[in-house]
């Protein structure tokens, strides 16, 4: 497994997650680059559970020192509810939820790898999917001194088995095995599911693929109403109680996730080239993205939300895509920004077997008019004023036609 031309590196940070493929990356590092190892892993709202032991595991699996930080709030504030003012959605389905965190752990890691003086960071994404794009487009926007290590690129291992075999020789403890079926990526936006039988698009996910939402076939037979409040673009209010952005999504994800809400079952297209099918559940950002648009619609002109529309198909591909560290990303984020100043106001959305419908919208900065959009009798609108403006707007199509009768 040794490589002859690797580098001289005296210390690196690992993106560490105390999962399979991270735990036999620690060993693998100190005995194939000679080098000292600091784990690094991210609280990015993906439960106590995961994070529970994970500093003597660290330690246990050959690391130095283990730092853990809590990046939840930074998460949520400034990389979450900027995405959701965009509007980004991934191939009309995917709300982002594992494109969103790479930017904030990357940059993380390369924090703690400047305060322990690393010369080369680490992650442990295979050389077949987004991940190794997004951490590496951001280690090279912030930290381009620094050599990057992706071991899956590397060695010879290829299974779990060979990971598990590997662990066992050097007396390496660890929770996995070898008839783990999914993959699974979790933080405080959503949770993914890859794998074992959704890796044939034909087969319908069992009950066992969904960890975070109830069955829609068995959530309440009752609908839940939730009012959320808007302030220049930021979520303020859940049912009328004030929330740090943070709390805001939890109280959300607890509010949806009984009713079934936020699942899908997609096949999308990798940055690198191949397609994947996956099932994300994505509750309380499904009404967040739901109630943030109906108040867009309620405050913004058609031609402002066709722009804003079109940057939010442009930035969905952006993040995706892990560009987050470029000059495309800050113009399309202030341009989102430019367009929140305006939503202002609050949405009630019903929550009922798997669906989040908005039933009631208002704002301060509404543009709705009942005056001039009722169908009953009214004084604002002279209706033969339409005449003269259809006429105008389809005077190329009348002209066109004119001079193919002349023919």
């Amino acid at each position: 497994m040794k490589s002859t031309t690797k580098p001289a590196i005296k210390k690196v940070v690992l993106a560490y997650s105390g999962g399979l493929d991270t735990s036999a990356i620690i060993p693998w590092l100190k005995e194939n680059y000679d080098c000292e190892v600091v784990a690094f892993a991210a609280d990015v709202g993906q439960g106590d559970e995961e994070l529970e032991g994970l500093h003597d595991k660290a330690i246990a699996s050959g690391a130095s020192e283990c730092y853990i930080m809590d990046l939840k709030q930074e998460f949520v504030k400034d990389f979450i509810f900027p995405t959701v003012k965009t509007g980004a959605v991934y191939e009309g389905e995917y709300l982002l939820g594992t494109s969103m965190a790479r930017p904030v752990i990357a940059k993380a890691q390369v924090e703690v790898a400047r305060k322990v003086g690393a010369d080369a960071l680490c992650h442990g994404c295979t050389g077949k999917g987004n991940d190794q794009v997004r951490f590496e487009g951001a280690f090279a926007a912030l930290a381009p001194d620094l050599t990057v290590i992706a071991p899956w690129r590397e060695w010879d291992m290829v299974s779990r088995e060979d990971l598990l075999d590997y662990l066992a020789e050097r007396n390496i403890k660890t929770t996995a095995s070898a008839t783990k079926i999914y993959s699974r990526d979790a933080n405080a936006w959503h949770i993914s599911h890859e794998g074992g039988e959704l890796e044939d698009p034909w087969c319908e996910p069992t009950k066992g693929i969904w960890t975070l939402t109830t069955d829609p076939m068995d959530a309440p037979d009752t609908p839940e109403a939730v009012s959320l409040t808007f302030a220049e673009g930021e979520l303020t209010h859940v049912n009328g109680q004030a929330f740090g952005a943070y709390d805001a999504l939890v109280e959300l994800n607890r509010l949806a996730a009984p009713h079934g809400v936020g699942r899908i079952d997609i096949v999308e297209n990798r940055l690198v080239g191949m397609k994947s099918r996956g099932c994300y559940e994505t509750p309380g950002g499904t009404v967040l993205v739901k109630a943030y648009k109906a108040l867009e619609t309620l405050v913004l002109d058609k031609s402002a939300l066709k722009y804003r529309e079109q940057l939010g198909l442009e930035f969905a591909h952006v993040m995706y895509d892990g560009r987050w560290f470029t000059a495309l990303n800050d113009a399309l984020i202030a341009g989102a920004e430019s367009f929140a100043k305006l939503v202002t106001g609050e949405i009630v959305i019903k929550l009922y077997k798997g669906t989040a419908t908005v039933t009631q919208r208002q704002s301060p900065n509404s543009l709705y008019s009942e005056d001039f959009a009722t169908f009953g009798a009214d004084d604002v609108y002279d209706q033969s004023h339409a005449e003269g403006f259809i006429r105008l707007f389809s005077l190329s199509s009348r002209i066109k036609a004119m001079h193919d009768m002349e023919k």
